[in-house]
């Protein structure tokens, strides 16, 4: 799907009297309102590096990225926006968002320490190999969330660090790690 078609499947759960699982329960329908708002504040302000925007207009030959996501998912909230927005930036990039919980179930071909985090990015060539992948959360993220755990954080804890730190990093750790894949 496109990322028009996943602000409508937000706006479709949201939307429903009888949601499919897992939206039927109440705190994953609250973290698709939350993450469908975050995301519009994000489309609204974000703004990429201009070494980045630098290096994808440089791209001279066809990729395709797919992002593995969920509209439940607090980081992709952060971060889809910032890689549609990337990959907007040349027309030899075209991208697809796949469902981490519905087929194909790619997300079982990229497992981050034998976990299906997400969100995913997957780079191929137009021939369909993997140029590189990315994800779950910039590395500073993921110290802290490694962090939170070590000292037994509950979960709402993490979760409001880890909005803290996306809202303070304004996207620069994403641009910073992404501009190395293309150097």
């Amino acid at each position: 799907m496109d990322y028009i078609e996943y602000k409508r499947l937000f706006d479709a759960i949201l939307e429903s009297t009888n949601p499919a699982p897992p939206y039927d329960n109440d705190m994953y329908l609250d973290y698709t309102r939350l993450n469908r708002s975050r995301m519009k504040r994000w489309d609204k302000q974000l703004a990429l590096d201009e070494e980045l925007v630098s290096r994808l207009k440089k791209i001279d030959a066809p990729q395709h990225w797919i992002i593995i996501t969920e509209p439940w998912c607090g980081d992709a909230a952060h971060l889809v926006p910032f890689l549609i927005r990337m990959a907007e930036q040349n027309e030899y990039i075209s991208y697809d968002l796949q469902l981490r919980d519905s087929a194909p179930f790619l997300i079982e071909r990229y497992l981050t320490a034998g976990a299906k985090s997400i969100p995913k990015l997957i780079v191929r060539n137009e021939s369909g190999n993997d140029i590189f992948s990315w994800g779950p959360r910039p590395s500073g993220a993921q110290e802290l969330m490694k962090k939170m755990q070590a000292d037994n954080a509950d979960f709402e804890t993490i979760k409001i660090g880890l909005q803290n730190w996306y809202n303070a990093d304004k996207g620069r750790a994403l641009c910073r790690e992404i501009i190395e894949y293309f150097k």
